[in-house]
């Protein structure tokens, strides 16, 4: 099946019992046992089967199975967050001693959590200087265990090169992590350019619609871990916290989310409940038709602010002269997906006046909405930065950032134009 059909049909057939073509919503949290033998074969790993909620679900189950099919990975686990989707990621690969390299252009959360939170664990976490493969490949010593990175960047909108990254993280034997958030599979597959493992908040463009919270892990399956049981014993060696499993033995190229579902999910519990699972299905089935809107709309307004007396800058890859209008072409068909930033002369006085006067701009943090969201990163999502941070991470005071819905053209366009008149 093709990305439209998959976002519709993907991981469900009609349910037997009930025929229902939508599926349905398993609103439990536990599952009947059918005797002794047949539980313990579902502890024990050998039989496959429901055993309770925070380690799966019937209505997730669908959507983890939709998820890798769009992203051509080979398992998925979904789970509370994106945030919980990048640290349950991260922690299954790396323990206390070990370090994770990282382009510095990161949601600005994901720069805390692997920067700071990490290090409380003892996970130290690697910022290079760009996101250039040769920068990454400077910091990777013995103890690596991931290199990560957003496919656009949040928000400076960069395009990564993903198989760069990929060649250098294999040749030293640890694997890509790419966030997709912002480019969703229906723009960008960072699977099919290498990636091992790839990450999502659902909250945004795959959810699509602002009102339910989620995320999801997904593994291409392609990295063999058997190659490095010294660097990951955890998937070589019988696993404590679990009855002693080998999980490359017992699940083969499924090892990865095997170990997150059966260590992360249900010992740390961040799990994605039915209800949001059903929510974020039904965001899905339009992911290709909504994506088209968000970037004819980001691409008209960068065409007006671009000839702004106004604006100094605008950062779309559409144009030529972007220094990642190539990488886009490669990677993302062209377009940095919903996400629009640009700079006005007037710096954070006149930003904040703009900010200010928007109308259909919902004034919110969150991305990826089917209404247009318009953020201030220096003074929000990114304020616990230091200033070479923001800088490093390509945020200027001046820098706005917008999420375009998927509202009418010229409306989003009058509404701009309005509020820089009142510069």
């Amino acid at each position: 099946m093709r990305d439209k059909t998959i976002e519709v049909h993907g991981g469900y057939t009609t349910d037997k019992t009930t025929h229902a073509v939508v599926p349905p919503i398993y609103q439990t949290v536990a599952y009947e046992f059918d005797n002794a033998q047949y539980a313990a074969d579902l502890f024990n790993l050998v039989k496959p089967g429901n055993i309770y909620t925070r380690l799966m679900n019937p209505t997730a189950d669908v959507l983890e199975k939709r998820m890798a099919m769009l992203e051509g990975g080979n398992a998925a686990v979904a789970v509370a967050s994106g945030q919980s989707a990048i640290e349950f990621a991260l922690l299954n690969l790396a323990k206390k001693g070990d370090n994770i390299v990282s382009v510095p252009q990161l949601y600005g959360g994901s720069l805390t959590l692997i920067t700071s939170i990490f290090d409380n664990y003892g996970i130290e976490g690697r910022l290079a200087k760009t996101d250039r493969p040769e920068d990454i490949e400077a910091l990777i010593d013995d103890n690596t265990k991931a290199v990560y990175c957003e496919t656009i960047g949040n928000p400076a909108g960069n395009i990564v090169d993903i198989s760069a990254l990929a060649e250098v993280a294999h040749r030293h034997g640890v694997p890509l992590v790419v966030d997709n958030t912002v480019a969703s599979p229906a723009i960008c597959k960072p699977i099919s350019f290498g990636a091992d493992i790839v990450v999502h908040s659902l909250t945004k463009f795959c959810g699509g619609h602002g009102n339910t919270m989620g995320g999801i892990i997904v593994d291409s399956g392609k990295f063999d871990w058997t190659r490095y049981p010294e660097k990951y014993p955890q998937f070589t060696k019988p696993e404590s916290s679990y009855h002693g499993v080998v999980y490359c033995e017992q699940f083969k190229e499924f090892a990865y989310t095997a170990r997150i579902r059966t260590v992360f999910l249900r010992n740390c519990g961040a799990i994605l409940p039915a209800m949001s699972c059903f929510m974020i299905l039904v965001g899905l089935e339009t992911l290709s038709l909504r994506m088209k809107q968000h970037v004819a709309n980001v691409e008209a307004i960068a065409e007006f602010l671009k000839n702004h007396p106004k604006v100094a800058w605008v950062n779309s890859v559409q144009f030529p002269d972007n220094k990642y209008h190539e990488l886009a072409k490669k990677y993302t068909k062209g377009t940095q997906s919903g996400l629009l930033t640009f700079g006005l002369k007037g710096g954070k006085e006149d930003g904040a006046k703009f900010y200010d006067s928007l109308n259909l701009f919902k004034r919110v943090v969150n991305i990826g909405d089917s209404r247009s969201c318009v953020t201030h990163p220096a003074s929000t999502t990114h304020r616990q930065l230091s200033e070479e941070q923001l800088r490093n991470a390509g945020i200027g005071e001046e820098l706005i950032r917008l999420t375009v819905g998927i509202e009418d053209t010229a409306d989003l366009i009058d509404d701009i134009e309005q509020a820089l008149a009142k510069i």
